[in-house]
């Protein structure tokens, strides 16, 4: 059955005929040389004439295609066949580089879809059957074996190990992962056993819903997008118009219907914008992958250039520029040491649900301290916890617990703690203190370096919005180099919105743009209003994904600021291309009117230009979003936080 050729076929056989022909025109052989312009009239002239007649008839566009085709025409039509076959040559290898570029953008993304395992371990009772990964739903049990590949999204329940995540987040550094934690598709287990339960099919995972973001973003056009196909549809309207113009100019001018055609079809090539048209989508998609190899997803080309843009970022708190989890920051141990002090502390909290509590256990399992078993354990509502009674009772709690118990807490070794904005859990036995410890949120490891990165990319403005207290906040931002204007604190939603809207509106006046970046669920509102929402960690998350302009996959905020750098860069190569691409269509417009240039030439300098300006734009494939943590070794469960112990 005849299939038709697919176009690198086409463009090889145009250069057949292309070569067989200039051998047969310099060689004196006349029917070598007419077979194989036939082949290339027909190889290199015939698709592009089908595509431009069915894009006229269907959706009543002049395509570019007819110009090329045109000019090909009257160069053979005024005994210039050979230079015809030059250009349609030239047209159909530009066109097959730049399909085979443009198609290297999008299938960045869609590379991922390879990394999904075929099948996967699936518990059925005492027994491990292997299934295709397609057929899991919600609620099985898959077993990962040291170096396999997590099929779908799920959690870990049993098992602790270093997964890697640099398909999915782009963190580099593999992440300690157990019980509880999520683990997305596509991703690698690297050194452990782990059982994890199923929490979305296939068809609704992390990388399927990547996919079809990423394919949504590229269809969507930024405004620069839209603007070029639409100058480029009128100005080929003109371009035909001028040719047919010239050509009635040059035969008022004397010279014969011959070279005015032969003129009038240069003008035509010349004249082309394909350029013009290619150079904005070019960068575009080849960001848009980029940036989703970095972990950051753009909802479309207006997304992207938007950040290119912003000039002033509002930064939500809690979750954005902190964990979100409480941790345990400085720990003073009056009697006993703090291994002591942390096994009677952990002991009173081991059965609370508490966060403190959470987060002391944690504190002293990452340190290898096992929680003292302790009787009678009894929770006091907003006070604290105690085990026994009378002046032999252990309790931890705050200042009320203390002042219950009978204990005097204004001590000169815990003057420090009670002065820091951070909660105070004070722990003691009967009227005795015997130390205590701060527990606060903090700040990500990446929160400083990304503001600065932030700020050393031009940034002007930078505030935070919190609900929290004043005194957490400005200890926040003091140790994020803020200044104190810029930190906002006892905010509802609806301020943080007024906020926002303050600032757009400043910004607004000078062409600057104003991003905010949250978690995507409690900021929705401020996600909205700003000129453009970006959204952390939102790799488990739909509504983060779906709720921003920008999606950062991990909790990375270096990557921000990577992003932001991305954006601007896909910018000025957006104008180095239509300066060049424009520079160079005047100067051989001018050539071909003014100074008899030669068609070849004009060919040449448009396919030329064509193809130049894409892989200017192909330069963003090689760019790298990385994140900044050097030599650390990143954990999100179970997640230790660091303790400072006061000297």
């Amino acid at each position: 059955m005849f299939r038709t050729p697919d176009e690198t076929t086409l463009t090889a056989l145009a250069l057949l005929g292309m070569i067989t022909g200039a051998a047969g025109s310099f060689g004196g052989v006349p029917l070598l040389a007419t077979a194989g312009l036939a082949l290339v009239y027909l190889a290199g002239g015939l698709p592009a004439a089908i595509r431009a007649l069915r894009s006229l008839w269907r959706e009543k566009l002049l395509d570019i295609d007819l110009l090329m085709v045109l000019a090909a025409i009257a160069a053979a039509a005024v005994g210039a066949p050979l230079e015809g076959a030059v250009l349609l040559t030239l047209f159909s290898l530009s066109t097959t580089l730049e399909n085979r570029a443009m198609g290297r953008a999008r299938r960045a993304v869609e590379a991922l879809m390879a990394l999904r395992p075929d099948t996967a371990l699936r518990r059925e009772g005492d027994i491990l059957a292997e299934v295709a990964s397609q057929s899991l739903e919600p609620g099985d049990i898959v077993v990962l074996r040291p170096g396999a590949r997590v099929p779908v999204d799920g959690v870990i329940t049993a098992g602790e190990g270093a997964i890697d995540e640099a398909t999915i987040t782009g963190e580099s550094m593999p992440v300690h992962k157990g019980p509880g934690a999520q683990v997305h598709e596509a991703t690698v287990n690297l050194n452990a056993v782990l059982d994890m339960r199923v929490t979305r099919s296939t068809a609704q995972s992390t990388v399927a819903r990547m996919i079809a973001l990423v394919t949504e973003a590229q269809a969507a056009r930024a405004p620069s997008e839209r603007f070029s196909a639409w100058f480029g549809q009128r100005y080929t309207v003109a371009v035909l118009a001028g040719a047919v113009l010239a050509f009635a100019v040059f035969l008022w001018l004397g010279r014969s219907p011959q070279e005015a055609l032969y003129r009038a079809a240069t003008l035509l090539v010349a004249a082309s914008p394909c350029a013009i048209v290619i150079s904005v989508p070019a960068a575009i998609l080849s960001a848009l992958s980029a940036a989703a190899r970095g972990g950051v997803l753009f909802k479309g080309g207006a997304a992207l250039e938007s950040l290119a843009a912003v000039r002033a970022f509002a930064f939500d708190k809690t979750g954005t520029l902190t964990t979100g989890r409480a941790g345990v920051l400085c720990i003073v141990a009056l009697e006993g040491g703090e291994e002591a002090f942390l096994a009677r502390i952990a002991g009173l909290q081991a059965q609370s649900e508490h966060p403190i509590a959470a987060a002391i256990r944690r504190e002293a399992e990452s340190r290898g301290i096992g929680a003292a078993e302790l009787p009678d354990v009894t929770a006091v509502p907003s006070e604290g916890i105690v085990s026994g009674e009378g002046a032999a009772a252990l309790w931890a709690g705050n200042p009320r617990m203390a002042r219950r118990m009978g204990a005097d807490i204004d001590l000169p070794a815990l003057a420090e703690l009670s002065g820091q904005a951070q909660t105070v859990v004070y722990l003691g036995q009967g009227s005795r203190v015997l130390g205590a410890l701060t527990v606060a949120d903090r700040l990500r490891d990446s929160a400083r370096p990304g503001l600065d990165a932030l700020r050393a990319g031009g940034v002007a403005q930078i505030v935070m919005m919190t609900g929290d207290r004043s005194p957490v906040a400005v200890r926040i931002g003091a140790e994020l180099g803020l200044r104190p204007e810029a930190i906002h604190a006892d905010l509802l939603p609806a301020d943080k919105v007024a906020l926002v809207a303050q600032l757009t509106t400043e910004l607004s006046g000078r062409g600057g743009k104003v991003a905010f970046v949250g978690d995507g669920v409690n900021d929705a509102a401020a996600l909205a209003r700003a000129d453009i929402g970006i959204a952390m960690g939102a790799a488990g998350s739909e509504v983060a994904l779906q709720a921003a302009d920008v999606a950062l996959l991990s909790d990375d905020l270096t990557r921000l600021a990577e992003a932001h750098r991305l954006a601007r860069r896909t910018a000025r190569i957006i104008r180095q291309n239509l300066i060049f691409a424009t520079g160079a269509m005047v100067i051989l417009v001018t050539g071909a009117l003014f100074f008899d240039l030669p068609l070849p030439v004009a060919v040449i300098g448009h396919e030329g230009g064509t193809v130049l300006v894409v892989l200017n734009g192909l330069r963003l494939l090689g760019d790298r979003i990385r994140g900044d943590r050097p030599g650390a070794r990143r954990a999100t469960a179970p997640a230790v936080p660091p303790t400072k112990t006061p000297a």
